[in-house]
């Protein structure tokens, strides 16, 4: 017989592959000799194989999750609980405050009435259920508030009196009325005083018995009309009179004002040209003003009569003697 040739594995002086073998009356045993024998046949001092630590089912799971998407889950779960609990905040009735009440009898009515007597303290309400008829005089040292019509018979005395709200009155007397914004009147009012320190406008109809005014200025194409008469007042000028020209016996008197008047003269013997009298006005004018004058009478109209005018007053004068003996005179109307 040929000798056994070796494997390629053993001439290159590797050991052979160690390959459990089965017994040759392994089919005669049973399963449990078997394991008996193999734990008899294992070496003691081989060592142990690791053992493998089992996992957690947590850490498992926690693994197989996504770590965003668990804050987004929990995300809807924080807002789903805020959105259960402002619901039924919500649904609760609000709490509403009681007030501690106390009944007065008749017989406490009637002592209160004699007495000074304090009835609780800042904290409490007094409610009055029924009418009440104060005799004497009430005061209220804190604010008065009143829910319903305020009516009274008398006159309200007050040092100041704040209104927020619309006012609607009746016939009502102000001493001294002052207002720091607009005010707007749409019915009629009557004034006895009225003292305006700023502008005023007034689209409508102005209707006064007196009007006082230091300057009137008419704007744009406004239209100043006046059906009635106009009348200048004001005190009476002075007047130097010029006998000579008067003639002897003659006289002159004047009566207006610095605006308008009329000049009297009655003419003596002998009168002479020049000028009848000098007129000084009461208030000077800023500039020399127009002077226009109208003569009246058979007389005036003989004399050949002229002006002399400056700020402080104007001449009336006749180029030729006047007549002797007659009666006549002049109107004159200033205007700057």
């Amino acid at each position: 017989m040929e000798p056994d040739k070796k494997s390629p594995e053993a001439s290159e002086g590797q050991k052979p592959s160690e390959e459990p073998t089965a017994p040759s009356d392994a089919l005669s045993r049973t399963p449990e000799d078997l394991e008996e024998e193999v734990k008899a046949s294992v070496d003691p001092n081989a060592p142990k194989a690791p053992e493998v630590k089992k996992i957690s089912a947590f850490k498992r799971i926690f693994k197989k999750v996504n770590i965003y998407f668990l804050i987004f889950i929990l995300v809807i779960i924080v807002a789903a609980v805020i959105a259960i609990v402002s619901y039924l905040n919500s649904q609760k009735a609000p709490v509403v405050p009681t007030t501690a009440t106390q009944t007065l009898s008749t017989d406490a009515l009637k002592q209160l009435a004699n007495t000074d007597t304090t009835v609780g303290d800042s904290t409490q309400t007094l409610t009055i259920q029924g009418n009440a008829i104060i005799t004497g005089q009430t005061l209220a040292r804190g604010n008065l508030n009143v829910a319903g019509n305020f009516q009274t018979g008398g006159s309200i005395t007050g040092p100041s009196l704040t209104v927020s709200g619309n006012v609607n009155l009746g016939p009502t007397q102000i001493n001294s009325l002052q207002v720091a914004t607009n005010t707007a009147i749409q019915g009629s009012t009557t004034l006895r005083d009225l003292s305006v320190a700023g502008t005023s406008t007034f689209s409508g109809p102005l209707t006064a018995s007196q009007i006082t005014v230091t300057k009137l200025i008419i704007a744009g194409n406004g239209v100043l009309q006046i059906p009635n008469h106009i009348s200048f007042t004001g005190a009476s000028p002075s007047r130097t009179v010029n006998n000579s020209v008067l003639g002897n016996g003659g006289t002159l008197s004047l009566n207006g004002s610095d605006t308008a008047g009329t000049i009297n003269i009655t003419s003596g013997n002998n009168p002479t040209p020049g000028c009848f009298a000098q007129i000084s006005f009461q208030q000077s004018y800023a500039s020399t003003p127009r002077v226009i004058v109208s003569p009246f009478g058979q007389a005036a109209g003989q004399t050949e009569f002229y002006v002399i005018r400056s700020t402080t007053g104007f001449s009336i004068c006749t180029a030729n003697a006047a007549p002797a003996n007659q009666t006549f005179g002049y109107d004159y109307f200033v205007t700057n």
